[in-house]
């Protein structure tokens, strides 16, 4: 198969949790377990930093690949779920993984696929793990997909632990408290590898305390630190949270001998979207109107970029909206201001919900607009719609801003 064959059957064949929501997901690692150890296990091969979190794992794990690519390691870089292109999801010094690459593994393993029915997450982390031995990288930022505990990504043994925050997302698998989501969380700490808290909260401290001690694992709260001599390059206030994790984790790395210096942090905070390629955070698309998308979909996430645009000077603010039918809309829709003109869009994919549904459902909570057949026609009306001096905005979520990329 080609490259576009190869993806063409990835997403016709295997399960994926992002589109197809609850039936894609396995409560279970031993079929991860049984893929590593079949490809040899190649996240023996390589060393690691694994970020988890509600929100800000992927900006927390770009700048982090940032800094290390400038100072002068080979880095391997694993997120998801990817926005344009499937092969976002695995870099090396910022740069995807070859067609070619994505399409020989498959043809090698696609029997062993199928005849183990192998998920289309554990797929892409074996593929991931197995191209980052491959290419011998000196370090590997690896985001867990969701949760922690069952990730598939959670066969390594990293040299720290990050833990971004904690929120009510995914509650059918992770749980419906605090409590049980940050123990879902934590099931990434390791016996005595240090793990970073971004941010937390009473009932989400004392559980990864607890489980800390248990592994023998230091524990480090990151809103202790100080980030006031930093930058980075990723806008929105709400990276500031994101930047004291990266800056505590660099500190235990720098203490495990990890040579960055001063230097290599400033630059590769500087510099991550250069380096990385991240896209969809607080993102300017265009100027006169100001266009910005963002990625953040949960109540947590949401809040903080409703936060940000209060803080934008504008004469009339215009968001196009879309999420997924899963969503708790009693959770978020609450956070968007009435003063606002809606474009209500489903996103092109089977969990997205009926743009007719979320216009009935935010009609509810005083939200004003009108609904559209698709995405970009939601968005190229609320682009002409908008004087020079106004502020549009998309997200409510990650496939929504896919689309307008």
């Amino acid at each position: 198969m080609n490259y576009p064959e190869t993806i063409a059957w990835l997403f016709a064949q295997l399960p994926m949790y992002q589109r197809v929501g609850q039936s894609a997901y396995k409560a279970d690692l031993s079929a991860t377990t049984n893929l590593a150890n079949y490809l040899k296990n190649p996240e023996n091969n390589f060393k690691s930093v694994h970020v988890a979190g509600t929100n800000g794992k992927g900006s927390t794990s770009h700048m982090l690949a940032s800094v290390f690519q400038e100072a002068g390691y080979k880095t391997g870089l694993y997120t998801s779920p990817h926005l344009k292109d499937f092969r976002e999801r695995i870099k090396i010094n910022g740069e995807m993984i070859p067609e070619k690459a994505v399409s020989e593994f498959v043809a090698m393993h696609k029997p062993f696929f199928e005849s183990n029915q192998v998920s289309f997450f554990e797929m892409t982390v074996g593929l991931a793990f197995d191209f980052f031995r491959k290419e011998k990288v000196d370090i590997a930022i690896i985001e867990v997909g969701m949760g922690g505990r069952l990730d598939s990504t959670n066969i390594i043994t990293p040299e720290v632990s990050v833990i971004t925050n904690i929120g009510l997302d995914h509650t059918q698998f992770l749980g419906d408290t605090l409590e049980k989501v940050a123990a879902e969380k934590a099931g990434i700490i390791k016996e005595k590898v240090p793990v970073v808290i971004g941010e937390s909260l009473p009932e989400t401290k004392i559980v990864f305390e607890r489980i800390a001690s248990e592994s023998n694992a230091p524990i480090t709260f990151a809103e202790n630190f100080d980030a006031s001599c930093y930058t980075t390059d990723l806008k929105g206030i709400y990276q500031q949270r994101n930047l004291k994790t990266v800056l505590a984790t660099l500190n235990i790395l720098q203490k495990k001998d990890w040579n960055i210096s001063e230097e290599n942090m400033n630059k590769g905070l500087l510099n991550t979207v250069r380096n990385t390629g991240l896209m969809g955070r607080w993102q300017v698309l265009r100027t006169k109107p100001k266009v910005v998308c963002d990625t953040g979909h949960n109540k947590e996430g949401l809040r903080l970029v409703m936060e940000q645009i209060s803080k934008e000077a504008y004469k009339t603010l215009h968001i196009v909206l879309g999420v997924v039918s899963d969503k708790d809309l009693a959770s978020i829709l609450p956070l968007f201001p009435t003063d606002a003109i809606y474009y209500f869009c489903k996103p092109n994919i089977p969990r997205g919900l009926d743009a007719s549904l979320l216009f009935s459902q935010a009609r509810g909570f005083g939200l004003v607009g009108d609904d559209y057949i698709s995405v970009l026609s939601a968005y190229n009306a609320a682009v002409d719609a908008a004087s020079v001096d106004d502020l549009v905005f998309v997200g409510g979520s990650t496939f929504v801003v896919a689309e307008v990329l």
